[in-house]
């Protein structure tokens, strides 16, 4: 797969990549697949992933208070609880505004913890590192940002979200796939106001929105999410397929000009292939 080999040309110092089918083998990788990238935000569907498990081992519910007065683990996950993007701080009735929140999801964290008295970190090892084979990836800190992995383990989740073996295929749907709060407004960082923004529970549905960092080509149902340290993961169920790409510059107006034609670019040659 050519397309793969693009990353070469990001303004970047380290880059890697692998493109991912739906039956979980690597359809194509490039670059330094083992290196350990910081994750920023794509820590967050990593954490969602840990709060579903939580939710199907009886640990918690959805719809139980967590976070502000009002608010849910399903408003949290969501970004629609009211909380400030990273302070604690309330600006908004939950449901009203999708307010995109690392405040939110420490809220999650801290909720799991005392829900399960075990760390978040330690939860998510057990819960899916683990028994997914992610042995490279660490969650030491706050789950909105702290995330450190590899494209290798990386590769791994983007095989678990296309075909569930740890939770059940419609919980996985329901995260995924279903609009939360729809209707809802709100920024999309990087690319301004959307209208509306819609989300699952803790990953970004593309629907309509425009402009958007996946490109023209992903389906509407595509759905993921990215990181302020240059990385994203995004998975096109149309397309029966999942991009990983990681790298070490912060996310700037660089991204948001390579990103799109890379994955347009994966989507065209899968198609072909």
């Amino acid at each position: 797969m050519q397309s793969v080999s693009m990353i070469e040309s990001w303004p970047v110092p380290t880059a890697a990549t692998a493109v991912v089918r739906a039956d979980g083998t690597v359809l194509a990788a490039h670059g330094a697949t083992a290196h350990r990238f910081p994750l920023a935000s794509v820590s967050k569907p990593l954490g969602a992933y840990a709060a579903l498990v939580a939710y199907e081992e009886g640990a918690i519910e959805l719809d139980e208070p967590a976070g502000p007065p009002g608010s849910t683990v399903r408003h949290l996950l969501a970004h629609t609880s009211g909380l400030a993007y990273d302070e604690p701080r309330v600006t908004s009735e939950p449901g009203a505004r999708r307010l995109y929140s690392n405040a939110g999801f420490d809220a999650l964290g801290d909720h799991i913890a005392k829900a399960t008295d075990i760390p978040f970190g330690e939860y998510l090892r057990q819960a899916v590192l683990e028994p997914l084979g992610m042995t490279a990836t660490t969650m030491d800190g706050s789950p909105a940002r702290d995330g450190v992995s590899t494209v290798d383990d990386l590769a791994r989740f983007a095989a678990e979200l296309q075909a569930p073996r740890l939770l059940d295929p419609r919980t996985v749907a329901e995260a995924t796939l279903t609009v939360h709060y729809p209707g809802t407004k709100g920024v999309l960082p990087g690319f301004g106001h959307q209208n509306p923004n819609d989300w699952g529970l803790g990953f970004e549905i593309r629907d309509s929105k425009s402009p958007h960092w996946t490109g023209s080509s992903a389906s509407p149902r595509t759905f993921g999410h990215f990181g302020q340290s240059g990385t994203f993961l995004m998975v096109d169920p149309d397309a029966a397929l999942a991009i990983v790409a990681l790298a070490d510059r912060a996310f700037g107006p660089w991204a948001a000009e390579v990103w799109p034609p890379y994955i347009d670019a994966v989507l065209a040659e899968a198609r072909t292939a």
